[in-house]
């Protein structure tokens, strides 16, 4: 249907439905409707024939933009928090890491996808190693980028529809002047960290660089007082989009054929996953007495920047959520590629000789 509009016009389309469907989301007041609308936008377009994908460093921009997005909430007494309890933090960011383990090895014990793709397409993250490491092993990386981002599509929706449903839309945080420029030195200082924090990762290459280094050194200098961080809303909701671009676009006509068969395994071992770490979630309002939405947000399986987007909406500890999500794709960048090679060293699967 989109193809015969060429490239440009395929894209105006794009741009006009993502419109659409925000304005839509944001009537019925749904947290992360700058991402999500986006988001739907992208998918309704690629499986209708549109044949678009987002230029890498427009997506690393935007990742390091919701990077320093979160360094702005990292604060002193969260980071004193995480220190304190680090013992929970790490049991529990390793035991959703071993469940994915888990749902991966049945997945592919049971045949239900071919080859090695279920182990590398269950991991809670880092994606992009992932998919490189499944192609090392001979997976279908189509398969395993669809599983990638059909989780993150999942948590993202659901993450949304509980913040709706369970504490609404952060009304103060939705109402601020777009056009509004509080601070010009603390923009120009945050636009730095940006562009330092992109060219750093294109320099170190770094895993999901692009989010964690402005958010590592954000959060690090502003709380040492030598910067001060102010994102314009313009540029947030251009970020927002692009992640949600990034995510939608990934749901073609073609990918959804080859696993149609597959997708009800797929989203019954991603549903396990999401209900395994609601459990953890639970057990974490009993310890640390937060509140069950700041522990749902924060032990989502994947999607950091999805997470963060939707937490900023909504009234929680946002940065509670980012620091047990950066913990997490912190040790699953390290942890998830040995954990899946191992289980598909396990189960038969061997690396193609180059």
């Amino acid at each position: 249907m989109f193809s015969r509009f060429g490239r440009f016009g395929q894209w105006l389309c794009l741009l006009a439905a993502s419109v659409a469907a925000t304005l839509l989301f944001r009537a019925i007041e749904l947290p992360g409707a700058l991402l999500l609308g986006p988001m739907a936008a992208g998918i309704l377009l690629a499986v209708n024939g549109a044949e678009l994908a987002m230029p890498r460093f427009a997506y690393n921009l935007a990742q390091a933009v919701v990077g320093t997005m979160i360094a702005a909430a990292v604060t002193p007494d969260i980071l004193r928090t995480f220190a304190a309890d680090w013992p929970l933090f790490l049991v529990v960011i390793l035991s959703s890491i071993a469940a994915s383990g888990v749902t991966g090895w049945a997945l592919c014990h049971w045949r239900v996808l071919p080859g090695s793709a279920a182990i590398w397409g269950s991991s809670p993250g880092a994606a992009s190693a992932m998919v490189l490491m499944a192609e090392e092993f001979g997976a279908d990386v189509r398969i395993v980028a669809f599983m990638q981002y059909l989780r993150v599509l999942c948590v993202a929706l659901t993450a949304a529809l509980l913040a709706r449903f369970y504490v609404g839309v952060d009304h103060a945080a939705a109402a601020q002047n777009w056009l509004s420029l509080r601070d010009p030195r603390a923009i120009a200082e945050t636009l730095a960290l940006i562009v330092g924090g992109l060219a750093l990762g294109r320099v170190l290459r770094v895993p999901s660089g692009a989010l964690l280094l402005p958010l590592a050194a954000g959060a690090v200098l502003r709380g040492l007082g030598l910067i001060d961080l102010e994102l314009p809303q313009p540029l947030l909701a251009a970020a927002f989009a692009a992640i949600g671009w990034v995510v939608g676009l990934r749901f073609t006509g073609d990918i959804l054929k080859t696993v149609a068969m597959k997708l009800p395994h797929m989203l019954a071992s991603i549903l396990t996953l999401m209900a395994f770490c609601t459990g953890i979630a639970w057990t974490l309002t009993q310890f640390l007495g937060i509140d069950m939405l700041t522990a749902y947000l924060a032990t989502s399986p994947g999607g950091a920047d999805s997470i963060a987007i939707i937490a900023a909406a909504t009234n929680v500890d946002l940065g509670f959520v980012m620091a047990f999500q950066t913990a997490r794709l912190i040790l699953v960048i390290v942890i998830g590629p040995i954990l899946a090679r191992r289980v598909a060293r396990a189960m038969g699967h061997r690396p193609i000789p180059r």
